[in-house]
């Protein structure tokens, strides 16, 4: 063989040897129970994710999995800048969002992970915690501003305090009860939900909306929050009696009753077997669905309780 053809073949040869070390170097490392990933969690469900994660990497040592508990904007900007491998939060990708996946050749797995509630929770010294859907309506209009004009035993002005600015909380409220209208001046943010639930606590006018898993869960967070402040039930009825409110508890959601309910999803968009896909499907699973059960929110797949009874 000539020698010149022989130096080519072997130029070539260590070219590809290049070309193999690159893509092996830049190539994912993880596995579906190993390696290191970032998510995004709606903040409404940081306590829950938590708990999650924990689980997961207790039966899975060799994976570590960082969240970032944001608004729901955040959450899905991390989602479409790819500095998040899934996010979870409290509704599924719009058209638009879509068409942007659609646009690269990606196609996000949504799975369905709990149905959820808002919570509207109130002072421990307010003497009334029955309201219509149409009172809280005018509320968020503008038109009711007071306590009495809503007709109600409390005193004075009323305040309305969300979790976050852009926050699935808040934008679960514009659209299903503000009719997308923008909020009165007596709305306003803070930066969590226990944030809330502190503010209502110390604020005998105050209205808090918060994820239902921070207070009627069975962690001892939740049991704690349940003493500081009183939950609304709530009625889809113009003139109902009292048993037709609701409050935001796990048999009420999933019969429908309770009006404010929702469903939680992980969204991902890896397009492989790596740890992403690993996590949803454990929380998905039978363990992950037993802690959302415990939380206060009902799984999507319901874990099966096996009750043997003595006839003897």
């Amino acid at each position: 063989m000539p020698l010149r053809k022989i130096i080519f073949l072997n130029c070539f040869f260590l070219f590809l040897l290049f070309l193999w070390g690159c893509n092996e170097k830049n190539s994912p490392t993880d596995t579906l129970t190993s390696g290191h990933i970032t998510i995004s969690v709606d903040d409404s469900y940081s306590n829950i994710m938590d708990g999650e994660i924990q689980v997961f990497q207790s039966l899975y040592p060799y994976a570590k999995i960082k969240a970032n508990y944001e608004s729901e904007g955040n959450v899905v900007k991390d989602l479409i800048n790819d500095s998040a491998r899934l996010v979870v939060m409290n509704r599924e990708l719009v058209p638009a969002e879509k068409k942007y996946f659609d646009d690269l050749h990606l196609f996000p797995k949504t799975t369905e992970i709990a149905e959820d509630a808002l919570a509207i929770i109130v002072n421990n010294d307010s003497p009334d915690t029955l309201m219509t859907v149409n009172e809280l309506k005018k509320i968020f209009s503008g038109a009711d501003s007071t306590w009495q004009q809503l007709n109600k035993k409390s005193d004075g002005k009323i305040t309305v305090v969300f979790d976050h600015d852009n926050s699935g909380n808040a934008r679960y409220i514009h659209e299903k009860i503000a009719n997308n209208k923008a909020f009165p001046k007596n709305c306003f943010a803070l930066k969590s939900n226990p944030e809330v639930i502190d503010y209502v606590k110390k604020t005998s006018g105050g209205i808090g909306i918060i994820g239902v898993n921070w207070i009627t869960g069975n962690d001892s967070n939740a049991i704690n929050f349940r003493k500081d402040v009183k939950i609304v039930a709530l009625s889809t009825l113009e003139n109902p009696q009292p048993d037709d409110y609701k409050q935001p508890y796990q048999a009420y959601i999933k019969l429908g009753t309770y009006p404010l309910c929702r469903k939680v999803y992980i969204i991902s968009r890896e397009a492989r077997w790596g740890l992403g896909t690993g996590f949803a499907s454990f929380v998905a699973g039978e363990k992950g669905q037993r802690i959302i059960l415990k939380s206060g929110l009902v799984p999507a797949i319901a874990p099966t309780r096996i009750v043997e009874i003595n006839t003897n």
